[in-house]
């Protein structure tokens, strides 16, 4: 019996060749989204309780942070804030100067003092402060009993719930002219010491009292994230031979790199703030010469001399700056490989 040569139908074979449908036909199917890909409209019905939850804090942040931007066109005012009760009144009656503030600010050799003093005391905290929670953090973490651990931990974050009064006051029981440091030294037969009114030791002073505060905050963090760390890869590192000391520094601290990379940035970002109430309570003591910041420089000529498009003037140029040092140090992040605060 021999067999047809034939071709099946498409309906024999059980299969049915498909047309192409020119696009925008009646017929057409609806383009496929890529897979993994959530639509807008999905994530926000799966998320809406989460978006409400945040609802309160994004006002908060509208309220305070983003609506006082409007008031940086004082840096191009001659601004009176007699003219009216209201403030945005006050503004659109001031006077228009233009960039005369920000030239009167540049030529202002105060303000290059404050600039200076500022980059130093950065700089400063940077190579001084900002190891040393890391350093706290990888010793507490080798603690092997908890409790000594928790207690440790304790004491360090303490001075973090300090008011800034308070510390400046323990530190000027301890090194001020009538301090702990300058009695003990009297005692033995050494002139007495006052470290807190020494202008070329003021630096060292601040960086100090930051440390002690702050360094507690900064182990919260990096302990944090020394407990996602797989214990599976310290027991790998042992296995092949590597002592404490290598497992440190081939687990542990490539572990805390992105942490690092992140709080880096940030740290950046607030280099020209280098605390304006811990320098202010101070400044009268040493100085502006010594003691003088952005921010104090700020504060002294918008409050105290009522020079307020000069002052708004010279915090939008402290502004505009830190926000290229972020933006600078972010993109020193991804070519290290880190997230740094945004993805590329």
């Amino acid at each position: 019996m021999s067999h047809s040569t034939v071709p099946r139908s498409g309906a024999e074979t059980g299969t049915r060749e498909r047309t192409p449908v020119a696009s925008g036909g009646a017929t057409g199917s609806r383009p496929k989204r890529p897979a993994g890909k959530v639509s807008l409209r999905h994530r926000f019905r799966r998320d809406r309780v989460l978006l409400l939850m945040t609802l309160p804090a994004l006002l908060l942040i509208l309220l305070f942070n983003y609506l006082p931007i409007l008031g940086n066109i004082v840096a191009f005012q001659d601004y009176d804030p007699y003219v009216s009760d209201n403030g945005i009144v006050s503004m659109l009656h001031s006077a228009w100067v233009g960039v005369e503030n920000f030239q009167q600010v540049f030529g202002d050799s105060a303000f290059w003092s404050a600039l200076r003093n500022t980059l130093v005391l950065f700089f400063l905290q940077l190579i001084l402060y900002f190891p040393i929670p890391i350093l706290l953090a990888l010793l507490i973490n080798s603690v092997v009993r908890p409790r000594v651990r928790a207690f440790s931990q304790a004491i360090l974050y303490l001075p973090h719930f300090f008011s800034w009064v308070l510390v400046i006051a323990v530190f000027q029981q301890l090194f001020g002219g009538a301090g702990l440091l300058s009695q003990l030294l009297r005692q033995h037969g050494y002139d007495g010491l006052d470290i807190m009114t020494d202008p070329s030791t003021f630096k060292f002073l601040i960086t100090a009292e930051s440390v002690w505060k702050d360094a507690g905050w900064g182990i919260i963090v990096f302990l944090a994230a020394l407990s996602s760390v797989s214990p599976d890869l310290y027991e790998a590192a042992a296995m092949d031979g590597a002592d404490r000391w290598r497992r440190m520094w081939h687990v542990t601290l490539p572990a805390l790199r992105p942490v690092i990379a992140l709080l880096l940035v940030l740290r950046v970002g607030d280099a020209l703030t280098v605390g304006f109430e811990q320098i202010l309570l101070q400044r009268d003591a040493v100085g502006p010469g010594a003691a003088e910041v952005l921010d104090t420089f700020v504060w002294w000529n918008g409050v105290r001399n009522q020079d307020f498009g000069y002052a708004a003037a010279a915090g939008l140029i402290k502004g505009v700056v830190s926000l290229g040092l972020v933006l600078a140090a972010n993109k020193v992040a991804h070519l290290m490989g880190e997230q740094g605060v945004y993805k590329k």
